[in-house]
């Protein structure tokens, strides 16, 4: 079993309470956005009680941070750019994986139809990646800035990224003449009161007549080749780090202790 955790930290000295998760959690592969902690501040951190040690993964995407419990040499960068970082993630006796962590413009700064359209040019990327590698065993994770709704994260030319298994598992559909990939996105299944845990992993009550208040921009998505090798269950919003809450008083995500953004933690069977 393969741990792996997502988190936008927002800018904040973090670094303690990440290395808690990890512990907590085992985590093997964190993947950070908004990190501005050094990387030799971090190693100190999360090694001071961590075996086996994490490492440094370094790589061109500036908003895109990794850290891995194995030698940046099994998880190498192999397409780039300023938002998007994919790595082949190569572990002795395990097929390859892709591994595309991101971290898509804000909503503060871009429209939907902005969002929209980095979607588009990132799917683009992806599959470009695939086709090169000669698989499809890709991992989609990071920050979107969308809802696992919006036409950015569902369309056939953006992510395609669709809520059961059993379409996912049809693996790619036509429209108008070309055939689109399916990704798997479990994060449909953690909205709201439905299950344990926060309602989403970002909250944002703004004045207009149509607000969501709780919103999931922070996802993972699977191809279809790779759901054999995931279970729902252990897919998670974290509200603590094992010692202290990362939620305020009111149960929102707490952006003066913690982050705005709350933890992503999943698992893969590798």
């Amino acid at each position: 079993m393969t741990n792996f955790l997502f988190w936008n930290l927002c800018r904040k000295p973090l670094a303690e309470r990440l290395s808690l998760i990890a512990n907590k959690y085992s985590v093997d592969v964190i993947i950070l956005a908004e990190c501005e902690i050094a990387p030799g501040l971090m190693l100190e951190t999360l090694n001071r009680q961590s075996s086996p040690m994490f490492h440094y993964c370094p790589g061109q995407c500036d908003r895109v941070t990794i850290y891995a419990r194995f030698s940046a040499d099994f998880l190498a960068p192999y397409s780039e750019t300023d938002r998007i970082s994919i790595r082949r993630l190569s572990l002795l006796g395990v097929p390859e994986i892709l591994l595309a962590a991101v971290h898509l413009p804000s909503k503060l700064h871009a429209s939907g139809l902005d969002q929209y359209e980095v979607s588009r040019h990132l799917s683009g990327i992806i599959r470009e990646a695939e086709e090169r590698a000669g698989h499809t065993r890709t991992l989609l994770v990071g920050d979107l800035n969308m809802n696992p709704f919006e036409s950015g994260a569902v369309s056939a030319v953006g992510l395609h990224g669709v809520m059961t298994r059993e379409v996912a598992m049809r693996n790619s559909r036509f429209v108008q003449g070309t055939d689109y990939p399916f990704f798997y996105n479990p994060m449909w299944g953690l909205f709201g009161e439905g299950r344990e845990g926060p309602a989403g992993s970002y909250y944002y009550a703004k004045s207009g007549h149509e607000t969501y208040f709780w919103n999931i921009f922070d996802q993972v998505l699977l191809r279809p080749a790779l759901l054999p090798n995931f279970r729902n269950d252990d897919l998670k919003i974290l509200a603590d780090d094992g010692v202290g809450t990362l939620l305020s008083k009111r149960g929102l995500p707490d952006n003066k202790a913690a982050s705005d953004h709350l933890p992503i933690l999943f698992s893969l069977t590798l």
